[in-house]
């Protein structure tokens, strides 16, 4: 087995065992007065050091398809990859073709999709993207961004989603984690999606795009929460300026980590064979220390 293929307990025990530098302690990196090329170079560390951490981050939707990722994204909205992953596998089931789901009696969708919240808008985009795939696509998700978009219900974020993970075209999937943990970083002082996704792009080269924003998603589940990060047990808190603004104390630090860090189960039913977590347990199973 490799090193870095631990069980979940060392992964968290590994976090857990931070000491943040002093520099970390001090606000450290990316201090004011810092120039676009340490910035360059300390986002680039970080992405490395986030890849010894995070070396089996993946997207965490299960999907055997193009167009099951297309329906699990959009579904995604508003609500978690896990409660995605439990909703799917009947959807996929009664639904399995865009010409299948196109053709669906919107009132046994939204029954269907209902645990995934929003479901009267999202049974719309659903049929709506489906018809479109028939009636424009022959039936297959197109692998081009200027096509993803024109699709009900799919934006920029879902687009890269889809062609970074289904198609292997990469993108940076800019979601409220990614935008959370970029200007935490202090990457970017942007607000705006796209902004951020044109001013992180000039970062790193095009090819890490995707793996990028797996990384600093994972993160953003995992450690550095939106109101509370975990900062005492954060493995980069020594390349982080925002370092403080969550629980310093380790001990109580390890008390906020979530998913295979926290010992706990992850989102997907069906992980990759390298995740060192446990998979997530179907709709409506009770799990013990979840």
């Amino acid at each position: 087995m490799n090193a870095r293929q631990d069980s979940a307990e060392g992964e968290q025990g590994a976090a857990g065992r931070v000491t943040p530098s002093p520099a970390g302690r001090g606000g450290g990196a990316g201090a004011k007065g810092e120039s676009r090329l340490a910035m360059v170079r300390r986002a680039r560390r970080t992405y490395r050091a986030l890849g010894e951490v995070y070396y089996y981050a993946h997207p965490e939707l299960d999907f055997d398809d193009p167009f099951q990722l297309l329906v699990a994204t959009v579904l995604s909205a508003q609500t978690t990859d896990l409660r995605v992953n439990q909703t799917t596998p009947k959807l996929f089931a009664a639904y399995p073709t865009p010409e299948d789901l196109a053709a669906a009696d919107p009132s046994v969708l939204e029954e269907l999709i209902r645990p995934t919240g929003f479901f009267r808008n999202k049974a719309r985009s659903l049929i709506g993207l489906s018809t479109e795939l028939r009636d424009r696509f022959g039936g297959e998700v197109p692998g081009r961004l200027e096509d993803l978009v024109t699709l009900p219900g799919v934006g920029r974020k879902t687009a890269h989603v889809v062609l970074g993970n289904a198609y292997g075209r990469p993108g940076i999937t800019v979601d409220t984690h990614f935008q959370r943990l970029v200007r935490r970083w202090r990457w970017t002082e942007q607000e705006d999606p796209v902004k951020i996704e044109a001013e992180v792009a000039e970062i790193f080269p095009r090819k890490d795009w995707t793996t990028l924003s797996h990384r600093v998603i994972f993160h953003g589940r995992r450690i550095c929460h939106s109101r509370k990060p975990a900062c005492g047990a954060c493995p980069i808190a020594h390349l982080c300026p925002s370092f403080g603004e969550g629980e310093t104390d380790p001990d109580k630090a390890r008390k906020l980590l979530k998913y295979e860090m926290g010992g706990q189960p992850g989102q997907r039913l069906k992980p990759p064979a390298d995740y060192p977590g446990r998979p997530a347990p179907p709709l409506g199973t009770r799990v013990d220390g979840a």
